[in-house]
């Protein structure tokens, strides 16, 4: 019997353990999936938590419920893969052989690395909402707080869905104003791009929405180190932002297995090529979404693409021939601008978003690069999307590879 071990139950792995589950003879290929924790968190959620949008019980059900019958689930401490001997070791001793290894162990939020951040006013006045504890915090503050300086900062790319930070950002205008309090909040975007988002494109619609939304920015800022007893952030340059609430996207880095191992970057992200996902050092070892140094977003969709990528290549290496897919790094990410719209963004690696219609030319129903309620109701009927369909590998009507059709070149 041979067997295929998945390192991760995340969003990754949980779609690779369904698809390889329904593809492979359960007579000839074991399949298990390794991860430290039994709850599943539904990530995007996040955003929602600090704005009462959504409360704990939206984003959280057991891994158990996506783990389809005939895969092994262990809950367990990776200490270290050991791929001489196509071995993985737990923290407690235990060690589990493959033949081929699937690595999906995504990525964490880092705020011990930047010195300051989680110092004496942290979850009192510096706050993060990439976690689930961070988002619930926050969401507790904002209960009560009667205005002043609000400042969103991301510490370091790349981070879990690029688009997030601005979409809190656009939130908690909405929030403010709901509430009757927007001018007493001062909203500041700082981040270390030189605008407000990567591509060009992109970075110029949202650049303008903050701008009409009175919102500041403050680009090519390097964070060097949070000031907690005087309410302020510092980059590497000497320049200074005042706070009275920090809202901090932490630097990102993979599980600390992979620097173990020795197969990850400087941040600890494995190495592999960005089209076949294959590990660059073992041709056994693949890996997956945001573990991987993938120069595309660490996002959802991409993970949904990827998978369908990944899984026609194991079966190109299983059969010992050459692989046959091959990821452009396509990404679609829907961004909620708030008061009930959103926009949304299609690219790959070579192709920065461009306006147009998605998924169907001249159709839609979601429009690229606009603001629109359809666009909103696309966010929020992804999370159901997300439980029933994505997670369990089933099929999605958008193509895996990026298309041209319904994109409008100017």
């Amino acid at each position: 019997m041979k067997k295929i071990l998945i390192l991760g139950a995340g969003t990754g792995g949980t779609i690779m353990a369904n698809k390889l589950r329904k593809d492979l003879p359960r007579d000839e290929w074991e399949i298990t999936i390794i991860d430290q924790e039994k709850i599943h968190y539904y990530q995007p959620g996040f955003l929602f938590l600090p704005f009462g949008m959504y409360q704990e019980s939206d984003v959280i059900k057991p891994k158990n419920n996506f783990i389809p019958f005939g895969v092994k689930f262990e809950i367990g401490k990776i200490d270290k893969i050991v791929p001489a001997e196509n071995k993985v070791l737990l923290q407690d001793g235990e060690a589990f052989q493959y033949d081929i290894l699937l690595i999906a162990t995504g990525t964490r939020i880092n705020p011990e690395e930047t010195p300051g951040l989680k110092g004496d006013l942290w979850y009192k006045n510096v706050f993060d909402f990439y976690s689930i504890k961070g988002a619930l915090a926050l969401q507790k503050f904002f209960k009560t707080w009667e205005g002043g300086n609000l400042v969103i900062n991301i510490a370091e790319m790349p981070i879990k869905c690029p688009v997030a930070p601005l979409e809190f950002t656009f939130f908690a205008d909405a929030f403010f104003v709901e509430r009757g309090m927007r001018q007493k909040v001062n909203i500041t975007y700082v981040t270390p791009l030189s605008g407000a988002f990567t591509k060009p494109r992109a970075s110029k619609m949202l650049g303008a929405l903050l701008a009409d939304k009175n919102i500041n920015l403050v680009t090519d800022f390097s964070l060097s180190e949070v000031d907690n007893e005087n309410m302020k952030i510092i980059d590497y340059a000497g320049n200074e932002v005042p706070f009275d609430v920090l809202v901090s996207i932490p630097l990102h880095t993979g599980d600390p297995m992979v620097e173990r191992s020795g197969l990850g970057d400087d941040f600890g992200f494995v190495t592999a090529n960005k089209h076949t996902l294959q590990s660059d050092k073992w041709e056994n070892i693949f890996v997956i979404g945001d573990a991987g140094n993938f120069p595309t977003s660490k996002a959802g969709s991409v993970v949904h693409f990827q998978a369908d990528i990944l899984i026609e290549n194991l079966h190109c290496y299983i059969e010992n021939r050459p692989f046959t897919a091959s990821f452009d790094g396509h990404s679609n990410c829907y961004i909620e601008t708030g008061h009930g719209k959103g926009a949304l963004i299609d690219f790959n690696y070579d192709t920065e978003p461009l306006p147009g219609y998605f998924p169907f030319p001249g159709i839609g129903p979601f429009g690229l690069l606009r603001e629109s309620r359809m666009n909103h109701y696309g966010k929020l009927l992804f999370r159901w999307i997300y439980w029933n369909i994505l997670l369990k590998g089933k099929e999605m009507p958008i193509d895996t590879k990026m298309t041209m059709a319904g994109k409008k070149l100017e």
